[in-house]
């Protein structure tokens, strides 16, 4: 597949697979930093993964970036052509809808409350890529029908696992942090935990579905996790791409 480039200061490199944000363009670059973590290229410190890049760092006392660049173009080279199969997880969170801003969402789309958590909920969304703070995942492929701006005037203040909707988009807080997304519901699960073995829930390349679930279920897990009595459910997704190249 042709790919771009580019230079980021002297310790990173980053790879541009075009620019359509699209399940195939992140399951290509997901195929990439597969590659990378099981051939390590000595030098290279880690990889981050977003909508149509790969960002690769690099010690530049261990390899300069001339002969990083050939070695990945070689890679992309012996990737030609192939097709394979992908093995992604879904994660299940179970989500209770009712948060501040869903009637907003609701008139906004010219629909009502209870049609907003059809559309939105039991949908295997693509996480993208991880950020703005620890955790935090970029979904794709929310249906446009519940697509809703930012609010003019963000939050202060969002607590932990929240789920918001900013434009086509969707994803969770993770921690309290300050937010502009519109607040449609909450989980109880804990995406970002700095104490745990594993502190990060997700991963980019995966997929995610929100599950509705009452205020009594929303309590009895928050329960649950306080005991360490509970475990998110991940269900297998086999994810094809085709003639890469």
């Amino acid at each position: 597949m042709k790919l771009d480039y580019y230079p980021l200061g002297d310790t990173g490199i980053q790879l541009v697979f075009g620019t359509e944000i699209s399940e195939e363009t992140n399951q290509k670059i997901r195929m990439f930093a597969d590659e990378l973590a099981q051939h390590p290229i000595d030098g290279v410190v880690e990889w981050v993964p977003a909508y149509t890049t790969l960002t690769i760092y690099y010690l530049p006392n261990k390899i300069s970036f001339k002969t990083l660049k050939e070695k990945l173009e070689e890679m992309n080279e012996q990737q030609h052509g192939r097709e394979a199969d992908a093995a992604s997880l879904v994660y299940i969170i179970p989500t209770y809808y009712g948060g501040s801003d869903l009637a907003y969402v609701a008139e906004h789309n010219g629909l009502s409350e209870e049609e907003v958590i059809s559309i939105h909920a039991n949908k295997d969304y693509l996480i993208y890529m991880m950020g703005f703070v620890p955790g935090f995942p970029y979904l794709g492929g929310m249906p446009e029908e519940i697509a809703t701006p930012r609010r003019e005037n963000p939050r202060a203040e969002i607590e932990p696992g929240s789920v918001g909707i900013a434009g086509a988009q969707t994803g969770i807080y993770p921690l309290e942090s300050p937010g502009g997304w519109q607040l449609i519901g909450q989980t109880p699960v804990k995406l970002y935990d700095p104490t745990g073995e594993r502190p990060i829930l997700l991963e980019s390349g995966h997929y995610l579905r929100f599950v509705p679930i009452s205020k009594e279920e929303f309590n009895n897990i928050k329960e649950a996790i306080k005991r360490g009595e509970y475990e998110v459910e991940t269900e297998e997704k086999k994810v094809s791409v085709h003639e890469i190249g």
